[in-house]
């Protein structure tokens, strides 16, 4: 059985949809590194930490371009995803 030492993982950073497509993709990027990042400065081996950007690819309600919705329906849709590789 794999000790917690020998995980990996992917973060996976998201953004709303409000801003252009490249610079969420740009911005989800960032936050991904920053969440990297952090785990590193806790004592993490950066080798076993994958990170991705997706942008508003990912949309989790209806909130796309040109629909109107609220700052909190916009916040469901920021977020850093953790997936256990190995």
């Amino acid at each position: 059985m794999m000790g917690r030492s020998e995980m990996k993982i992917q973060l996976s950073a998201h953004t709303d949809s409000r801003g252009n497509a490249l610079y969420n993709k740009q911005l989800s990027e960032q936050r991904a590194k920053a969440a990297k990042q952090y785990l590193v400065e806790k004592g993490i081996d950066p080798k076993r930490i994958i990170t991705i950007g997706f942008g508003e690819s990912r949309i989790r309600n209806q909130c796309k371009d040109g629909i109107t919705c609220t700052e909190a329906e916009h916040l469901f849709n920021r977020r850093t995803e953790v997936l256990i590789l190995e």
